[in-house]
């Protein structure tokens, strides 16, 4: 597992759902940011703090997260999209994400940031 120095930001608009994912990072082992609710709250804590991955719900109370992936890309952060639509679902550029179809397990979840950060040393 982890030493608790991987850091991974929830961006996730419904909190009983960023509270699960945030259990489920705890235990493994990851350190966590947020969880931030809408693109704004992602965005500011991006700044604040480069995290080791993110996982990234695509709609956010109605509000596309595609400004977050963007940036997340762009700064070569890698992530795990959350969404309920499947990989068509995609954003344009991001068909290349991990995608975690929800309702989702968190031992998957965390199986799957622990890979993506193991790549991303």
């Amino acid at each position: 597992m982890s030493d608790g120095s991987r850091k991974v930001l929830v961006v996730e608009d419904e909190a009983l759902v960023a509270m699960l994912v945030e259990d489920a990072l705890l235990d493994a082992g990851f350190g966590v940011m947020g969880p931030a609710a809408t693109v704004e709250e992602a965005m500011a804590l991006l700044d604040q703090e480069r995290p080791d991955a993110v996982v990234l719900d695509l709609n956010l109370a109605g509000e596309t997260s595609t400004p977050v992936a963007d940036e997340l890309a762009s700064r070569g952060i890698p992530y795990v999209i959350a969404t309920g639509y499947g990989a068509s679902g995609l954003p344009a550029g991001h068909q290349h994400a991990m995608v975690l179809a929800k309702p989702y397990d968190p031992q998957e979840l965390t199986s799957m940031l622990g890979r993506i950060c193991r790549q991303a040393v």
